[in-house]
């Protein structure tokens, strides 16, 4: 059991957190032809903006209802409804997803109730989805924007007393999971014969694809549709502890059951997963994944040798956190530092003495006092690793100095295994390789080496070739003698 403690600092140093509407906007861009929306000032959009393009390096869909002083005063009403109509008109989103900012949380505009009476003043909005989610900023972290969102979509979309299909299953990922990590998910599910429905899928709007055509909205994700169709499937999937309200919600609303998968980058963790997609499928774990489990098993094999004894110092959000930590240890490293976001049921069970809800600078000051060999976080932490002088292992979002972030995968039997690669191979570059200086010369050799000859030179300059041996007379009248 760890501690868990939070930095009573006046302010944020190297902030590691990021805010809760960028979490929520984010989530929506998992939704198929959507608009996700900033309900607040310019400059909160563009600030997310930017740090989602220089992650991903695509194109970011985010508006803003564009907020200043007089109208944050008077009430965001008439920008709330301009934005929706200019949106519908030029875009033609089928889902237009709005999120709050602390600048209209403070105002305390009645966002829903602004939705109801634009819907009453505008019938052509009748076939235009409209959600909205609360969001301040001063409240909670990325990933806790992510969970509201989703929240609010099983909340308002999902169609109640439809009938279950079989073999269709619900899927509610985490904020921690990458587009590449959806893939391999949707890939192990398929390959059970189940027909997952990933809401929100990522994987299909920031996967890094290149489109027919120009579109204004998301260019893939999931559909309105299959959103309102999550009541059918016979079983949910939630992954990580942020996902456990959203599971909730919908088997509340739809009666769906579900399974929350605390995380999925592990060996025990992903026999578990597989475990349960046998059961509701009916069907034996094909050899594929059989394959890929000795191929895991024998790559932790390979790298525990480099794991033992090394000291880990780990910031991020509270899921990635338990899922990265959690194998880490499993691998034999110790977790000596643990800083995080946002508080977490899964932060008490980390396999760590004390976890810090802080920034990166405690993450800096603690990682130099316990010693630590490596760092893990995203790239705000690159400046703490070098003036460290310690390897920076790039983990979470943003990551914008390194590209190909869309498609990295740590869950499963092959993302586990591609983790222990990365990370062993990190630690090994930090072996000590040996030169010269390690076996240094004695001092005449080393003259020599210098070309100082004269100091060199030994004391007795000849010696004589020839061997003083015992004559075999004098041996002979020693032993006559005796």
């Amino acid at each position: 059991m760890a501690h868990v403690s939070e930095s009573k600092k006046a302010c944020a140093v190297n902030p590691l957190k990021m805010s809760s509407p960028l979490g929520a906007a984010y989530a929506f861009m998992g939704l198929q032809s959507c608009m996700p929306v900033m309900h607040g000032s310019q400059g909160c959009t563009s600030f997310g903006l930017v740090l989602l393009v220089r992650h991903f390096k695509e194109a970011i869909p985010l508006q803003t209802t564009a907020m200043n002083e007089v109208t944050t005063i008077m009430g965001g009403y008439d920008n709330i409804e301009k934005a929706i109509l200019n949106i519908r008109q030029r875009a033609k989103p089928a889902l237009i997803a709005i999120c709050s900012t602390g600048l209209t949380e403070t105002k305390g505009d009645d966002v829903e109730g602004y939705l109801e009476l634009i819907r009453k003043k505008h019938p052509e909005l009748a076939d235009t989805a409209l959600v909205y989610v609360s969001t301040p900023d001063y409240v909670g972290a990325f990933q806790d924007g992510w969970a509201a969102a989703v929240n609010a979509l099983m909340k308002t979309l999902p169609e109640p007393d439809r009938a279950k299909v079989p073999g269709r299953v619900a899927v509610l990922p985490g904020a921690h999971l990458t587009p590449g990590d959806l893939e391999e998910l949707r890939e192990i599910i398929e390959s059970f014969g189940l027909t997952p429905v990933i809401a929100p899928d990522v994987s299909g709007s920031l996967d890094g694809h290149i489109p027919d055509d120009w579109l204004g909205t998301t260019l893939g994700g999931t559909p309105l549709a299959d959103l309102k169709a999550l009541g059918t499937a016979q079983h949910c999937l939630a992954i990580g502890e942020q996902m456990r309200v959203a599971a909730t919600t919908l088997q509340t609303r739809c009666g769906v059951p579900f399974t929350l998968f605390d995380r999925l980058t592990g060996l025990t963790a992903t026999d578990a997963f597989v475990q349960k997609l046998a059961e509701l499928s009916g069907r034996p774990v094909p050899a594929k994944w059989r394959r890929q489990r000795s191929q895991l098993v024998d790559a932790m094999l390979d790298g525990h040798f480099h794991f033992g004894n090394q000291r880990v110092a780990l910031a991020a959000e509270p899921d990635l956190l338990w899922a990265a930590g959690s194998f880490l240890t499993e691998m034999g490293a110790e977790l000596a530092v643990c800083v995080t976001t946002t508080p977490s049921p899964v932060l008490a069970r980390m396999p760590s003495n004390e976890v810090v809800i802080g920034d990166l600078e405690d993450f800096e000051m603690a990682a130099k006092a316990a010693g630590c060999d490596l760092l893990m976080t995203h790239s705000h932490g690159r400046m703490a690793a070098e003036r460290l002088g310690k390897p920076l292992f790039r983990l979470g979002i943003p990551t914008f100095d390194r590209i190909g972030n869309s498609h990295r995968c740590m869950v499963g039997y092959r993302g586990t295994r591609n983790f222990v690669y990365e990370v062993g191979n990190v630690f090994m570059d930090q072996i000590h390789h040996h030169h010269p200086d390690d076996w240094p010369l004695p001092a005449l050799s080393l003259a020599a080496a210098q070309g100082r000859v004269a100091d060199a030179m030994p004391a007795v300059a000849h010696v004589s070739a020839e061997i003083p041996r015992a004559r075999p007379q004098e041996t002979s009248l020693q032993g006559a003698s005796s």
